[in-house]
């Protein structure tokens, strides 16, 4: 008996050769009424699904996305992601996202959720001019002192510092 193929895989297989060429493949595994979100959209159905790939296509030099793990569950399969990329238009920063995307399959095995998963402040708004001078400092303030780290290491094995 030959193995059932997951929807999830053959999607998988669509996301890491995604170009504007092939991109209806994408397209062709999502079900009408699919639910998108990611740190910047929530979007309800499949014309607002298509839009955010046609974006990315026209503001991204060759976005390429590598999925480096699968995970499924009895509910959702999770797909641990990093996409890279180059903005077209000024700051033209390079793009080094990583990520994990939650993924629910309806009873006609189509996608219909992809919950995306990934740290926009820290991952692009950093390095972007003007925003990046504000949230740097956002950022730091929920940094650990690794000198603090260390010295309370060598406390708790029992040695001076």
């Amino acid at each position: 008996m030959a193995k059932k193929i997951r929807p999830v895989n053959a999607y998988v297989r669509a996301f890491t050769a995604l170009t504007p060429d092939n991109v209806e493949r994408l397209y062709d595994l999502v079900a009408d009424d699919v639910f998108f979100t990611d740190p910047f959209n929530v979007i309800h159905g499949k014309c607002g699904f298509r839009r955010i790939f046609d974006h990315m296509f026209e503001t991204c030099t060759d976005p390429r996305f590598t999925v480096s793990d699968v995970a499924h569950s009895d509910t959702a399969s999770y797909l641990r992601w990093q996409m890279t990329g180059q903005l077209k238009s000024w700051p033209h920063t390079n793009l080094l996202f990583e990520g994990m995307t939650e993924v629910h399959v309806n009873p006609e095995g189509l996608i219909c959720q992809h919950i995306d998963h990934w740290d926009s402040a820290s991952q692009l708004m950093r390095h972007l001019p003007v925003i990046g001078a504000i949230i740097r400092p956002i950022l730091k303030l929920f940094q650990l002192n690794h000198f603090l780290i260390w010295e309370s290491q060598l406390e708790f094995q029992g040695l001076p510092f």
